[in-house]
């Protein structure tokens, strides 16, 4: 059935009831701030100023913590793997490594041995993979990397080598690691080959003025067994890897047969989330202990603390002289316009409405000066991402709901205190000129 003609009015008498309300409603709000435009421009300027400092700020912090991260990682790595006393790393601890934090992550294995020179002199030869060691350590000031390792039998023996635990049969390949994780296989060569070319090697300077002064391939021994050496470049870092002659692992391996009894890993994340990544490290590699490594992680956290301090700090006191600039400026507003709330009080508006309508206002100018703030304050973060980092900043759009209820609920608050000299309004007083 059709609706009857008395319901149909009924509905139609309330939707214009209802609509002149907001429509009304609105035009009030326009009306105010078009009347008193010099009060409501300097309330809305003070909003979009601490709305685009907080977005400038909210950006660049979150962009800046991730790009100073990765800056920590060229400094080198922030685990450590080691093996326990009497127990050689698992075959497959990169493997486990890669399975536990991703395989994202960068874990570069090192052997250390000692090896003599010609005259007798002790220095620690490393061996390690060069292309991850690159990756890790950015910071290293390196001349030359070596390049890729040729085929094996480079190194002569006067001395035939026993296998051990470390050490293959002869004539077996050494399976301790494989080849595809950065640890190569070898072949343990039989006694009376010789080396036909000599080993690429990157030599840290203070080794290099002992085995080499004059920058010409030199020999060294270890256990009997020679290996031929031609510095590929020379590495500087001011610390005890200048003292240290690196080789390739596979070329290490066949050379020593010793294999890595370290793993140095670079993880990303906050320092609560790498104790958690340690502690993932212990469970799976029950013969390895995973220490961080604590200089780095306690200057990353240091600095990144410091930058949030500083990011919060600089926000808080520029939203706290906006919302003192916006106070001022509604508490004027009230001032001014106390003959307009005392008509609307006389001719029966409540304190309701007339509060509502007065935190309308105030929560009108919050949610314009974040839309605007929001705009200029991704225009900001990207100008200091170029000027300052050398690098584009990615605006966050994430950032605009806080940013839009931060606005709003500081133009609320500051609304508080001349709403309550609103209620004092008196009508009659006010309309008889008192």
């Amino acid at each position: 059935m059709s609706a009857t003609p008395t319901a149909i009015h009924h509905s139609e008498v309330a939707g214009r009831r209802k609509g002149p309300h907001i429509s009304m409603f609105l035009r009030m709000l326009i009306r105010a701030a078009v009347l008193r435009r010099g009060r409501a421009a300097s309330a809305l300027f003070a909003m979009v100023v601490a709305a685009a400092v907080t977005t400038a700020m909210m950006n660049l912090y979150v962009d800046a913590q991730a790009k100073l991260r990765t800056e920590f990682r060229n400094y080198g790595a922030n685990v450590v793997v080691v093996a326990k006393e009497n127990q050689p790393l698992p075959a497959d601890v990169l493997a486990r490594i890669e399975s536990t934090l991703g395989t994202k992550t960068l874990a570069v294995p090192f052997s250390y041995a000692v090896a003599r020179t010609k005259d007798g002199q002790s220095v620690v030869v490393v061996g390690t993979d060069f292309a991850r060691a690159r990756q890790l350590n950015h910071w290293w000031n390196v001349s030359h990397w070596p390049t890729t390792p040729q085929a094996a039998g480079r190194f002569s023996q006067d001395t035939p080598i026993t296998p051990t635990e470390t050490e293959a049969p002869k004539g077996h390949k050494n399976t301790t690691h494989g080849a595809s994780r950065g640890l190569a296989a070898e072949t343990i060569q039989t006694p009376g080959e010789r080396q036909t070319t000599p080993v690429e090697a990157l030599v840290g300077m203070r080794a290099a003025t002992v085995v080499t002064p004059d920058r010409k391939p030199f020999e060294l021994t270890f256990r009997g067994r020679k290996l031929q050496l031609a510095p590929a470049g020379l590495l500087q870092t001011g610390a005890a890897e200048d003292s240290r002659i690196y080789l390739d692992q596979s070329e290490f391996q066949s050379w020593t047969g010793v294999v890595p009894s370290t793993i140095e890993i670079a993880v990303n994340g906050s320092t609560a989330d790498i104790e958690k990544q340690i502690a993932q490290l212990a469970q799976h590699l029950p013969t390895a202990e995973a220490r961080p490594v604590r200089q780095i992680m306690e200057g990353e956290a240091n600095v990144l603390n410091k930058t949030r301090a500083t990011l919060y700090a600089a926000s808080s006191l520029i939203v706290l002289t906006s919302a003192l600039c916006v106070l001022a400026t509604l508490m004027g507003w009230v001032f001014d316009r106390r003959r307009d709330f005392a008509i609307m009080k006389a001719l029966g508006a409540s304190e309701r409405l007339v509060n509502g309508f007065f935190a309308a206002e105030a929560a009108a100018l919050g949610a314009i000066g974040a839309v605007l703030g929001f705009a200029i304050g991704v225009g900001v973060a990207v100008w200091i991402g170029r000027a300052n980092f050398h690098a584009p900043v990615v605006p966050r759009f994430s950032v605009f709901p806080y940013v839009l209820a931060g606005s709003i609920l500081v133009a609320l608050i500051s609304a508080i205190l001349p709403i309550g000299l609103l209620r004092r309004v008196q009508p009659a007083l006010i309309l008889r000129g008192e």
